[in-house]
């Protein structure tokens, strides 16, 4: 079932006093600036959607990490992760039947709460589709989702310490910064 969110561009009307070529700059502004406010579809991934989510995936990490990824690795961990719900669960972004953007949502249990952080990770918008809110229908998407779950309390997620333009986008959407510092063991990128 296809949801639809807030953000998907699709061509504004120009005046019919005006072709495209001969409108006004600020006129041109104001109708891409209305693009914004656009529907787009977020739904569930499917298993089909693993090829997209693999590539996402390493375009992700040689952006944002420098990391080149094996592909035949992330495409099987992609797909184990859709064929198994307990891991977690995909939802994209689509605009015209296309998959724009990605996140991923993973469980950690809070006995502190009785419940279950869901924890947004491998988050990737297709860079021409960047500010123009997809982050922000997916992430809407989610929490509505997480609210109406009784055994969820909350939403997590981790950045780098360097990417302040993702800090911006989080706080804009009600994040806010923990006092925990992430710390681990890597068995497999080290």
């Amino acid at each position: 079932m296809k949801r639809r969110t807030s953000e998907h561009p699709r061509p504004v009307p120009v005046p019919a006093t005006c072709s495209r070529r001969s409108a006004r700059p600020q006129q041109l502004k104001a109708a891409t600036a209305s693009r914004r406010h656009e529907p787009y579809a977020v739904r569930s991934a499917h298993a089909s959607d693993a090829p997209i989510l693999a590539r996402f995936n390493r375009a992700m990490a040689l952006e944002t990490e420098q990391r080149k990824l094996s592909p035949p690795r992330v495409l099987r961990g992609v797909k184990a992760l859709l064929a198994d719900p307990a891991k977690g669960a995909y939802f994209v972004a689509e605009a015209d039947g296309e998959v724009i953007g990605q996140l991923l949502i993973t469980y950690e249990w809070s006995d502190w709460r009785n419940g279950n952080f869901w924890w947004i990770q491998s988050v990737y918008v297709a860079p021409e589709w960047r500010g123009r809110g997809v982050f922000k229908a997916l992430h809407t998407h989610v929490e509505k989702l997480a609210r109406k779950r009784t055994g969820v309390c909350g939403l997590r997620l981790y950045v780098d310490g360097h990417n302040t333009k993702a800090k911006e986008v989080y706080a804009r959407l009600g994040l806010k910064a923990t006092h925990y510092e992430l710390w681990e063991t890597d068995f497999v990128l080290g």
